[in-house]
């Protein structure tokens, strides 16, 4: 596995590759070796596009090494919710045929291994409040507010 340190508004992003694809991100730290991949390359083009309002959808090959079958799909669910746009846990939980499992959903996106790529900050509680995010509240407000802007210009072309 390969970690490298890629710029991001509010701080630098620790991410990891391996032989497959992008495998890890992470808010704080870098756990392993720093070098350098195709992987690693291609994110971090795509991360500056992201936060430049420029990408609004990520194609760089991914690596899920851990997760149990519901985290699994839960994360499948998570890269479905467009860009721009929220969900609750309780509707992931509805969509994925189990309504009670709200809070396995967000335990599921707390062990989500690749924030921002996987769209975790897209969830929200269910008043709408922010509620829950590894990266802190302050970096899901940000990219969330990010989103909302982006989407707000293309949709009205300003």
């Amino acid at each position: 596995m390969e970690w490298a340190l890629i710029p991001a508004p509010f701080g630098p992003l620790a991410v990891a590759s391996d032989e497959h694809g992008i495998c890890r991100i992470q808010f704080e730290g870098v756990p392993g070796p720093l070098g350098e991949s195709p992987y690693l390359d291609s994110l971090r083009e795509q991360l500056a596009a992201y936060f430049a309002g420029e990408l609004t959808e990520f194609d760089v090959p991914l690596s899920v090494r851990s997760g149990s079958p519901f985290e699994r799909r839960v994360w499948a669910a998570l890269r479905e919710i467009p860009y721009g746009e929220m969900a609750t846990y309780g509707r992931i939980a509805t969509d994925l045929g189990d309504p009670g499992a709200a809070r396995a959903v967000g335990t599921a996106n707390n062990h989500n291994p690749l924030p921002i790529v996987v769209p975790c900050h897209r969830v929200v509680g269910a008043d709408g409040k922010l509620v829950g995010f590894g990266g802190g509240l302050h970096r899901k407000k940000h990219l969330l507010e990010l989103e909302a802007r982006v989407r707000v210009e293309r949709e009205f072309g300003l």
